[in-house]
């Protein structure tokens, strides 16, 4: 584990995950976890009449998948304190493959000084490039000195 403090996060600065593709498990799975039967996500032939004309991924999937691909590293001096303005922008289908994003998007302090807030902007991709689901994650990180 690798100590990284606030002092040490750089605006702009990005990593990007290795590829996950969605499949027809990790969909079937997440219905029975979360309760959502809708058929969006669960019925074939139903969603042949829909505008997609095929099943869509749940919004929350995409989201536990995403948050995953962004947790490579564990930093014993930072925590996760939530995320704000989750969009999910695109249907994500069976069979598409999800890259993450993660980019420092802003710093700043918290109420607390021996802590500081880390904002970071993930991005889900597809295999096209298109942004499929955003989401800003703040971090709260321990500082090396208090401000």
């Amino acid at each position: 584990m690798k100590s990284i403090f606030f002092e040490d996060y750089v605006v702009d600065e990005s990593r990007t995950s290795t590829g996950r593709t969605i499949t027809e498990a990790d969909v079937v799975l997440h219905a029975g976890q979360s309760g959502d039967f809708y058929p969006h996500h669960m019925d074939a032939e139903w969603c042949k009449t829909q505008d997609f004309k095929q099943r869509i991924a749940h919004g929350t999937l995409i989201f536990a998948v995403a948050v995953g691909q962004t947790a490579g590293e564990i930093n014993p001096e930072a925590f996760s304190y939530g995320y704000d303005r989750l969009r999910f922008i695109r249907p994500v289908f069976i069979g598409d493959t999800l890259t993450t994003r993660c980019t420092v998007k802003e710093k700043r302090d918290f109420k607390r000084p021996e802590l500081g807030v880390v904002v970071e902007l993930v991005e889900g991709l597809n295999q096209r490039g298109e942004t499929v689901i955003a989401a800003e994650h703040l971090l709260l990180v321990k500082r090396r000195e208090s401000a």
